[in-house]
């Protein structure tokens, strides 16, 4: 299982467009919807193993879904998601699920999956906007200038 978030930002504002959990066909999204962009975050491993391989294989999906609809796809450490939306990189998982929920205005309950992905989702956002008033800002991928 693997969360989703759709998100548009409009004059300084982000609106959330869908989000949810998906099991395996994350391509029916990205057909449904039709982002003009993909932003996935990057595996870290610590002490669980498994938790990451299976992430590598949701990341994996996803990426392969971007690319054969030719979107260009960002990646993103937790620690810069966790920065963007709590403002700490060491911030929890309710943390942040808090401040998505703050920042997307949605009020319905909210899967640890679905709410990953809106963070991810507005982390990117919120690094393209940044990025977009540096002067010597050309492109970025990772959260890095290139």
């Amino acid at each position: 299982m693997t969360g989703y978030g759709i998100v548009e930002m409009e004059a300084n504002q982000t609106h959330r467009i869908a989000s949810g959990v998906v099991n395996d066909e994350i391509g029916a999204v990205v057909r449904e919807f039709q982002p003009d962009r993909m932003a996935v975050e990057q595996v870290f491993v610590s002490r669980n193993f498994d938790s990451a391989i299976k992430l590598s294989h949701a990341r994996a999906a996803a990426i392969c879904a971007g690319v054969t609809a030719s979107l260009d796809i960002d990646e993103y450490t937790p620690r810069q998601i966790k920065q963007a939306i709590v403002g700490s990189g060491a911030a929890d998982k309710s943390q942040v699920q808090h401040m998505v929920r703050i920042l997307t205005g949605y009020k319905d309950p909210m899967l640890e999956d679905e709410s990953d992905a809106l963070a991810v989702a507005l982390c990117h956002c919120h690094t393209s906007q940044t990025l977009h008033h540096l002067p010597h800002a050309t492109g970025f991928r990772a959260g890095r200038h290139r």
